[in-house]
This record gives C-alpha cells, sequence and structure tokens, in this order.
C-alpha cells in the first residue's frame, strides 16, 4: 500500500461527526432588528449616496415621467434600452421630450454590434432587489437584459422597486430563493465603477460605468418625503 493510499484509507475509516450548523439567520437578524422600512431605505440610500451614487425617490405610476424630466435636465445623445415593457414605455414617455436621446433597443447579438454599442451614453436596466446593509443593488442578467448593458456605458441607470429592499445579502437570498435558479452572472452593484490601483489616485469608470442614477419607487405606504432628505 502507497503512503497515500494509507492515508486515504485512515481519513475514510475515521469516525464521522456532525458538526453544529450555525445559525444564519440569527447572525444576520441585527441587521433588521428595531428598523423600520423608511429607516432602512435611508440607510440603503446613505450607503449608496457615498459610493457617488444619485437616487431618484418616485412612484410606479410616474417612475417614466421623473426619468424623463430627469433625462431633460441631463441630456444624453443616447440611451439603451432592454426589449421589454419597462424599455418600451421609457421610449414612449421620451419621444414627445424637448431633446430626446437617441433610442437604441439591445435586440441583436453582441457581436453584431460592438462598434455602436461602445458609442452609446447610458444604459436603462431593472434591479431585482436591494440590500441596505452595504448599499447594493442586484441585477439578474439575462437575454433581455445582459451584463453588456449594466457594464458598457458611461452612465447606468437602474430602475428599483424599493419593496424588494432586504436588510443583509442573506435575507436576498433567502427571501428571493435564489437557490431556485441562478443566472450565469448575479450582478452586486454598490456604486458606479471605480479603482484606486494607480498611486492610489481614485478614478471612476474604469472598468465599468462612471455614473450610476437609482429610480427607486417607494411603496404608496411610505411618504416621499420622508425619504428625500435621505435619498439625494
Amino acid at each position: 500500500m502507497s503512503a497515500r493510499d494509507a492515508i486515504l484509507a485512515k481519513l475514510r475509516a475515521a469516525p464521522r461527526r456532525e458538526l453544529p450548523r450555525p445559525d444564519l439567520a440569527g447572525h444576520f437578524r441585527r441587521f433588521a432588528d428595531g428598523e423600520d422600512e423608511v429607516a432602512r431605505l435611508r440607510r440603503w440610500a446613505a450607503a449608496m449616496r457615498a459610493a457617488k451614487t444619485e437616487i431618484l425617490w418616485t412612484r410606479e405610476a410616474d417612475w417614466d415621467a421623473a426619468l424623463a424630466g430627469w433625462l431633460d435636465a441631463h441630456p444624453q445623445p443616447s440611451l439603451l434600452l432592454p426589449d421589454a415593457p419597462h424599455g418600451r414605455r421609457l421610449a414612449r414617455r421620451l419621444e414627445g421630450g424637448a431633446n430626446p436621446p437617441r433610442i437604441v433597443c439591445f435586440d441583436r447579438e453582441v457581436d453584431d454590434w460592438k462598434a455602436e454599442l461602445f458609442d452609446v451614453a447610458a444604459a436603462f436596466t431593472i434591479a431585482r432587489c436591494g440590500i441596505a446593509a452595504t448599499g447594493t443593488l442586484v441585477l439578474w442578467p439575462d437575454e433581455t437584459e445582459p451584463r453588456t448593458m449594466s457594464l458598457v456605458p458611461p452612465l447606468h441607470i437602474a430602475l428599483f422597486d424599493a419593496a424588494a429592499l432586504y436588510p443583509d445579502f442573506y435575507s436576498a437570498m433567502e427571501g428571493g430563493r435564489w437557490a431556485d435558479g441562478m443566472p450565469t452572472n448575479a450582478l452586486l452593484i454598490s456604486g458606479p465603477s471605480k479603482t484606486a490601483d494607480i498611486q492610489q489616485t481614485l478614478a471612476y469608470g474604469a472598468h465599468g460605468p462612471r455614473e450610476l442614477l437609482v429610480v427607486a419607487l417607494v411603496p404608496p405606504h411610505v411618504a416621499l418625503a420622508e425619504l428625500e432628505g435621505g435619498g439625494r
């Protein structure tokens, strides 16, 4: 018997011990204890603002008008939209604007239009949920909204239903039933792309968008005035 076989035989013969499973839910509960919905939203917003993210608080019925107004104040030469209901809704709203961006739809294979894609100024996607503890958005890329949309254009605009804000990463995985199936890439975004690799000088846009705008849909029972002081 070789030394390797002898070691493996001893390992297989060793008595098995069941280790206690950690109480993960209890460990992470500290992020939510004693915190109401408004406080959680404000904490999430403060963390995102600290990472140079702009937040536009609005309602589900008004988000396209609110975003159109923001784009009027911050004109973009082009905007990449998904071929999905929320993308088409925004496109219809922008048609009547004073200076609408050129609308581009992600309806082709990436290899068919790489040159044009890397000239697009902004892109609009939807977020699956948020994480308050770290000031994070979770994106769930698919064929309609591939990862490229939130990675290539200099401005990333994310539509986020604030009712899907979890206190921590564990709660997001459990509450969102991530174990039932995940995409190839699940993206956790806590601000625009940045790096300080070169001489420890902070630079934005090194590996992704330079700017991040979150259009946050506030639940009807939460007053916008309660959030505006902590979200902008």
